[in-house]
């Protein structure tokens, strides 16, 4: 009987992918003829709110951004190139104290552990894509609200918790990755005490118009790849056993971090300003 090769399309696209040749190299494309160079359509309906047809070709292109990679436990990643890095291996000079002094943080090999009070950044933001990696202290000590407790306040005012919520109830609107003491986690994303974890939240910063609010502080993060927070509004600037409310304040803060007692790690946190939809174009 005479041998048929059967190639399966997926094998052989498999194949491709991992390097292995089935076929000659393609061809280089020869540049499209000069009456197709221009990409786009400048007869089409005008998109709403804006300037630009629909697949307008006059339309600003986005800017290029190196994307960072990925962390693992033994090695934080690298941030995105458009990124300021506001922790950094033994460098906390994007930060200051109450006092406005250096941070007493503790500096040890790639990240600061809490000790000495809270920390704001020197700079303020406004919208922006904030990158936290932390570890809560290993062994564990105390429960609920006593263990592993940090946070991050965007703006210095929303509090994004920060616990070790692994294997430890506590209020749920209190739990790692709460918006504080007003909504809860999606879920609990939460990994064992010790081991490096990752937030990644998308803020959006309130405003006011005339002293009244039009348009809330918005939230979207992910702990340590799981969406937990989607596009949540703030009630107001976080705190301790009050009901939330929103009052006119500045639509620029810092970030802080809180010092709630507990050794609490942080390494390579970086934040990128984000432009108003009017901006960009």
């Amino acid at each position: 009987m005479k041998k048929v090769t059967i190639v399966v399309p997926f094998l052989a696209a498999l194949a491709l992918g991992t390097g292995c040749q089935t076929a000659e190299p393609a061809k280089p494309v020869k540049a499209a003829a000069a009456s197709h160079a221009a990409v786009g359509y400048t007869d089409t309906p005008m998109l709403p709110g804006n300037k630009w047809h629909v697949h307008d070709p006059n339309r600003p292109q986005p800017r290029v951004v190196t994307p960072g990679t990925f962390s693992t436990q033994a090695k934080a990643g690298k941030p995105p190139s458009d990124a300021i890095v506001l922790i950094a291996p033994n460098d906390l000079s994007k930060w200051k104290d109450a006092k406005g002094e250096a941070p007493k943080w503790k500096l040890v090999d790639d990240y600061a552990v809490v000790n000495g009070g809270d920390i704001t950044t020197k700079a303020e933001f406004s919208d922006f894509q904030l990158h936290v990696e932390f570890a809560t202290p290993n062994p564990p000590k105390g429960d609920s609200q006593g263990r592993g407790n940090s946070g991050v306040f965007l703006l210095g005012l929303y509090e994004f918790q920060v616990l070790d919520s692994y294997n430890n109830r506590t209020y749920a609107d209190g739990g790692a990755a709460s918006m504080y003491g007003q909504y809860p986690p999606l879920v609990n994303a939460s990994l064992p005490p010790g081991q490096w974890q990752v937030y990644d939240i998308v803020f959006t910063a309130p405003h006011f118009k005339d002293g009244k609010l039009e348009t809330p502080a918005y939230v979207t993060a992910l702990h340590n790849g799981v969406l937990v927070q989607n596009h949540r509004a703030y009630l107001g600037p976080t705190n301790h056993r009050v009901l939330a409310t929103e009052t006119p304040h500045a639509e620029k803060g810092p970030i802080r971090i809180q010092d709630h007692g507990n050794p609490t790690r942080y390494r390579n946190m970086w934040i990128r300003p984000l432009l108003k939809s009017d901006e960009s174009e």
